[in-house]
C-alpha cells in the first residue's frame, strides 16, 4: 500500500502571477503618468501664456483706461502748468511713455493765421505745442513753440481735427455718444502712439456745430478751448510680469518683423501679439527642453508616488495572503502530524493493555508474580493515557481561559524531593542532581507546577543519549523571584529552532523524534508558566546540551 502524504494547497502559482501582473501594471501607470505629465506640461505652456500677457498689460491697460482719460476733467481748460504736473506724473508712472505732446487747441469761428484745419466756417487750431520727456538722469525737460511763430501742424493733429469736423458734420440733437463714439473720434491708435482728445459736453459739440455752420458775416467771434495730448509709446520698456515661472524659461519683446530669423529655435515657443500702440511687436515665450524637463518632473513625482504607495500596499497585502497561506500551511502540517502522533500515542498503550488483557483472559491460572506483573503494565500504560488527556484538557483549558489558578503556600524542599524522587524510580538510568536553596515557601498551583517539572525532567530523559542521561535542577531565590534552571547533557537544539519549540504542534526533527510525538510538550510549559505569572527561557548548544529557566515573582 503506497503512503500518500497530506498536502496543503497553496496556489503560490496565482500569487505570482498576481504579482506579476500587478508589476507590469505599475510600469504602465509610470509610463502612462509621465506622458500624460509631459502632455498637460506642454498644454499648460501654450494656454498660459495669457496670464503673464494679462500681468505685463496691466500697467498699459490702467495707463490708457484711466490716465488717459483724465484729461478730459479739465474740459478744454488745462493750462501750461497742469499740463507739465500731468505729463510729469505720467512718464514717471508709466516707464514704457517716452514722450508726451501737449497742444493747447481752440476751435473758433475767426479767421486765424495761424495754421489748422478750416472747415465751412470752423477753424480747429494748435495755440501752444508744448512736448514732455525725462533725461538719462530722470529729470523732466520740456520742450515748446510760442503762440508768435509759424509752426507747421503734425499728422496727429490733423488727423484727429479732422476726425471731429467729421463727426460735427453728421451731428443732430438726437446724437448721444457711445462708447465706440468715444474711442472712434477721440482716440487715435497708431504704432508707437496714442492721440488724444478731451471729450467735450454734448452741449458743447452742438456749439461746435452751429458754429461751423452759421456763415453770418456779422457773427460775434467765438473760440473754445480744447486740450490734445500725443502719447509716444515704446513697447520695448515695458516691464514684463512672469507669474509662471516654472513654464517660462524667457520671455522677450520682439518685434512682429524680427530681422534675427535665423536664430536658434528653443524646445517650445510660442507668442502673443501686443495690442494697439504696439501692435508691430509681440510677447515672445521660449523654453528649453532641460528646463521645461524640472518642472515635468516637480508634477510627476507626486503622482508617481502615490502609483507607487499604491503599487506597495498591494505587494504588502499579497505578502500578507502568502504569510496567512505559508501559516495555515504549517498549521495544516502541525495539525497532520499531531494527528498522526497523538493516535500512535495512544494506540501504544491501547494495543499494550489489549495484550495484556487478552493474555490474562486466555490464561488458565495466573501465579501471584504474572498477575503483578500484568497489574504493573495495566497501570502504567493506564497512567499514560490518563497523563496525555490531562495534558490535552490543562492545554485546552488555559487557551479557553476556563482553567482556574489553585493556589497555595508550597515548601519548594519538600515538592522538590517528592518530585525528584519520583522521577528517580520512574527512570533508574537518569542521573539527577539538584540543588535547593530557598528559605521561604512559594504561592504557586502545585499540580501545575508539578507538570512542569515533570515535561522538562521527561525531555531531558528522552532527548539524551543512552550515556549522557543526566539533568541538573536549582531552585534559587532572590530578592524579587523564584529561578529554578533545569540542565541536562542532550542531544541540544539548533539555534534556528530556538524559536519554534513553544509554539504548540511543532516537532523538532531529530533521531529520538522517530517514533511520534505530539508536539505539545514545551508549549504546555511555556502556557502553564505564563498562566502562572512566569517566564521561560532557554538556552542550548546543539550537541552538548540544553537548560530551561523558569522564573516566577515572589
Amino acid at each position: 500500500m503506497i503512503k500518500k502524504a497530506s498536502k496543503y494547497r497553496k496556489n503560490i502559482g496565482l500569487l505570482i502571477a498576481f504579482v506579476a501582473f500587478l508589476t507590469v501594471l505599475y510600469i504602465i501607470s509610470v509610463f502612462l503618468a509621465r506622458s500624460m505629465m509631459s502632455n498637460f506640461v506642454e498644454s499648460e505652456f501654450s494656454n498660459r501664456k495669457v496670464d503673464v500677457f494679462d500681468a505685463t498689460l496691466k500697467p498699459f491697460n490702467s495707463f490708457f483706461n484711466n490716465d488717459i482719460s483724465e484729461v478730459s476733467n479739465y474740459q478744454g481748460y488745462l493750462d501750461s502748468v497742469h499740463a507739465l504736473s500731468y505729463s510729469e506724473k505720467i512718464l514717471r508712472k508709466n516707464p514704457f511713455v517716452e514722450e508726451v505732446v501737449f497742444y493747447d487747441v481752440l476751435f473758433t469761428n475767426q479767421n486765424m493765421a495761424g495754421r489748422g484745419v478750416r472747415f465751412q466756417n470752423l477753424l480747429i487750431y494748435p495755440r501752444t505745442i508744448s512736448s514732455f520727456r525725462l533725461d538719462e538722469e530722470n529729470k523732466l525737460i520740456r520742450g515748446r513753440i510760442s503762440a508768435s511763430e509759424n509752426r507747421p501742424t503734425s499728422d496727429d493733429f490733423n488727423n484727429m481735427a479732422i476726425k471731429m469736423v467729421n463727426f460735427l458734420d453728421v451731428l443732430d440733437d438726437s446724437t448721444s455718444l457711445t462708447e465706440n463714439d468715444i474711442y472712434r473720434i477721440f482716440y487715435n491708435t497708431v504704432p508707437g502712439k496714442i492721440t488724444y482728445l478731451n471729450i467735450p459736453r454734448i452741449n458743447a459739440l452742438r456749439a461746435y456745430k452751429t458754429l461751423m455752420e452759421d456763415t453770418t458775416a456779422a457773427s460775434l467771434p467765438v473760440a473754445f478751448d480744447q486740450d490734445l495730448f500725443v502719447y509716444k509709446v515704446n513697447p520695448l520698456k515695458i516691464k514684463i510680469e512672469n507669474n509662471q515661472p516654472r513654464l517660462y524659461e524667457n520671455i522677450r519683446i520682439k518685434a512682429i518683423a524680427d530681422p534675427n530669423v535665423l536664430e536658434e529655435k528653443a524646445y517650445l515657443s510660442t507668442d502673443m501679439p501686443l495690442p494697439g500702440a504696439f501692435s508691430e511687436y509681440k510677447l515672445q515665450f521660449d523654453s528649453s527642453e532641460k528646463f521645461l524637463l524640472g518642472e515635468i518632473n516637480r508634477r510627476f513625482f507626486p503622482v508617481v508616488l502615490g502609483v507607487s504607495l499604491l503599487y506597495v500596499i498591494l505587494l504588502l497585502i499579497v505578502y500578507l495572503i502568502y504569510r496567512n497561506i505559508s501559516i495555515n500551511s504549517r498549521l495544516f502540517q502541525l495539525q497532520y502530524d499531531f494527528i498522526n502522533n497523538l493516535t500512535h500515542e495512544f494506540k501504544t498503550p491501547v494495543s499494550v493493555i489489549k495484550i495484556a488483557g487478552n493474555n490474562i483472559r486466555s490464561a488458565e491460572k495466573l501465579s501471584d508474580q504474572e498477575r503483578g506483573m500484568y497489574g504493573k503494565i495495566l497501570d502504567q500504560e493506564a497512567d499514560k493515557l490518563n497523563n496525555l488527556m490531562n495534558k490535552l484538557l490543562s492545554f485546552t483549558q488555559i487557551e479557553n481561559r476556563s482553567l482556574k489558578f489553585k493556589g497555595e503556600y508550597v515548601d519548594l524542599n519538600s515538592f522538590c524531593e517528592e518530585v525528584f524522587e519520583a522521577n528517580r524510580i520512574k527512570y533508574p538510568d537518569l542521573t539527577l542532581t539538584s540543588n535547593i536553596d530557598v528559605d521561604s515557601k512559594m504561592y504557586t498551583d502545585p499540580v501545575l507546577l508539578h507538570s512542569v517539572f515533570q515535561n522538562l525532567i521527561d525531555n531531558a530523559y528522552k532527548y539524551s543519549e543512552v550515556s549522557r542521561k543526566f539533568i541538573d535542577i536549582s531552585v534559587e531565590q532572590s530578592k524579587k523571584n523564584f529561578v529554578m534552571k533545569f540542565s541536562d547533557q542532550g542531544i541540544g537544539i539548533n539555534k534556528n529552532e530556538l524559536k519554534n519549540i513553544f509554539k504548540k504542534f511543532y516537532r523538532v526533527k531529530n533521531q529520538f523524534n522517530q517514533g511520534g510525538s505530539v508536539g505539545l510538550g514545551l508549549a504546555f510549559c511555556k502556557e502553564i508558566t505564563e498562566f502562572m505569572g512566569g517566564e521561560i527561557k532557554v538556552q542550548s548548544i546543539e550537541g552538548e546540551g540544553t537548560t530551561f529557566t523558569l522564573v516566577f515573582p515572589k
